[in-house]
């Protein structure tokens, strides 16, 4: 995959795939464009791009997102374009809606990377990883209300997972529920005491320069 060119507009790509349900947090993307244009100098587009996992035009995104609550099984053409995608230098924030790490989506999408990428291919970041302060400084990635609200496993995770490819992530793994967590107007962020999005930008910013 082509180096970004950051002259260029940001577009905010989800992926839909064939099982499960990929059009969740319908609000999410909206909000985490709006913390861009507030927080940084990134040309942004925006409107959501949705593009079929199947589809070649997932090769000119340098940044997807893929969620869901249901089952995760790709067919060989999105399994071939999700290796593929990733191993060309291109970016999968994926975020589990049941925040449960026995939960459905979370044991079939990590059998699908396990097929893809091997056993062993996903790891626990750690907390000194560049991707916590590239841009805001975090000491591990914040914690989700969904998280302790008791929801999904009734657990806290301080950890997210990833795969990597020559060094750099190409899939960055959550059973923190972000989606959920940005799923509002963002016009409603002048309620926060602290704007609960700005790790959304840490995660683009890492996708777009890392």
């Amino acid at each position: 995959m082509a180096e970004v060119n950051l002259q260029n507009k940001f577009f905010f790509t989800r992926i839909q795939y064939e099982s499960g349900d990929w059009d969740v947090d319908q609000r999410m993307p909206s909000n985490i464009l709006n913390s861009l244009v507030e927080y940084s100098t990134l040309p942004v587009d925006d409107r959501e791009n949705i593009v079929s996992l199947s589809n070649e035009e997932i090769f000119r995104c340098p940044f997807t997102y893929l969620s869901g609550h249901k089952l995760v099984e790709f067919t060989a053409a999105e399994r071939r374009n999700f290796e593929t995608y990733v191993n060309n230098g291109g970016f999968v924030f994926v975020d589990d809606c049941n925040h449960d790490i026995d939960g459905l989506f979370a044991k079939s999408f990590e059998s699908q990377m396990e097929r893809i990428f091997g056993k062993s291919a996903m790891f626990k970041l750690p907390k000194t990883h560049a991707l916590y302060r590239n841009f805001f400084k975090f000491d591990g990635p914040p914690t989700t209300s969904q998280e302790l609200n008791g929801w999904g496993d009734d657990i806290v995770h301080d950890y997210l997972k990833g795969i990597e490819v020559n060094g750099r992530i190409g899939v960055l793994y959550s059973n923190k529920d972000y989606g959920c967590e940005w799923d509002y107007d963002f016009r409603n962020k002048r309620f926060y005491k602290i704007d609960n999005t700005r790790f959304g930008v840490n995660i683009v910013m890492y996708a777009l320069t890392s």
